[in-house]
């Protein structure tokens, strides 16, 4: 394995929408590669793909279930045998939104799968690649429900508040090896996951009285990339305009 003394390389699993593209966007326009991950949406992803390669960087597209540990052992192990990305963003997720005693155990399975047993299976893929090269950022992509619990979401809160638990018990495995891991936590942010909400009632509990922006998420996920947050690790960083202090 070799280090990539040029562009930095930076995988996004869940990549092709929301804040998953904004992110590959962004940090294709600050000059990283990417490598993006989805699951089904291909024309979302060759469209982010397209538009990373107009501001001048690579994308390599990788099509895959992250809560399927054969899938994504066979599509990065090859790609890892000649190059360890700098970077890997954790940001891939579902919501199955019903009160726990309506709650259908596969509503709690997927959301569980999606966010959390992905997190073992890329994590354990790309903290070992990385051990190599003595270098490198994880960044797990959580939720204001993953910190102060949300009615409707038992499995959605479970699954974001064990990606915080695990990310900083991770940072802490690392550490010595300089790689950094941190975690964004966004709050309501303009992506289609919030166009069902009834924002009338939310928009007074956010002391900024308004949503995020995906770039306002993305900018932090390329701050903790950068050179100026070498001494970060283990850390919550939230996005939410004050809604959970």
């Amino acid at each position: 394995m070799s280090k990539n003394t040029s562009k930095k390389t930076v995988f996004i699993s869940g990549g092709s929408r929301g804040i998953g593209a904004g992110i590959a966007t962004l940090l294709a326009s600050s000059g990283y590669d990417i490598w993006l991950n989805y699951k089904s949406s291909e024309d979302a992803a060759q469209a982010v793909k397209k538009e990373i390669e107009e501001l001048g960087s690579n994308c390599t597209l990788l099509p895959f279930d992250v809560a399927d540990e054969q899938a994504a052992q066979d599509a990065l192990e090859p790609l890892l045998h000649n190059h360890v990305p700098f970077g890997m963003v954790h940001n891939a997720g579902i919501t199955r939104d019903t009160l726990l005693p309506m709650m259908r155990r596969d509503e709690w399975d997927s959301v569980i799968d999606v966010h959390l047993n992905s997190f073992f299976i890329l994590g354990r893929i790309f903290s070992k690649a990385m051990l190599s090269q003595r270098q490198g950022r994880i960044i797990s992509i959580a939720s204001l429900s993953g910190e102060t619990g949300q009615a409707g979401q038992v499995n959605y809160s479970a699954a974001k508040a064990g990606l915080i638990g695990a990310s900083k018990a991770l940072a802490r495995e690392l550490g010595k090896r300089n790689i950094l891991v941190n975690v964004v936590s966004p709050g309501l942010i303009e992506t289609e996951m919030i166009e069902k909400l009834p924002l009338d009632k939310m928009l007074p509990l956010i002391p900024l009285g308004r949503v995020g922006t995906v770039k306002e998420v993305a900018g932090i996920v390329r701050f903790l990339l950068s050179e100026d947050a070498g001494y970060i690790t283990g850390q919550v960083i939230s996005a939410n305009g004050g809604m959970y202090m």
